[in-house]
């Protein structure tokens, strides 16, 4: 299965290509399309990890307005 984002990345990378390349071997991809897919999947979760955190965060303060005091 062919990630049409990670191809178009890696179609606009022009001259970083060999350095990206390089990278990927270093770092024990197979190949430039693992490679690029590893960074965006990374990307991805994240994001997804953030939204989770700020979701927390805006009903813990919504679970504090009720309160009347700071301590429990």
């Amino acid at each position: 299965m062919e990630n049409i984002e990670v191809t178009k990345i890696i179609e606009n990378l022009k001259g970083r290509r060999p350095y990206e390349e390089k990278r990927a071997v270093k770092l024990g991809f197979t190949s430039l399309y693992e490679y690029i897919e590893s960074k965006v999947l990374q990307k991805q979760s994240v994001a997804k990890n953030t939204e989770k955190l700020k979701d927390q965060a805006t009903s813990n303060k919504n679970q504090s307005k009720g309160k009347s005091c700071n301590c429990c």
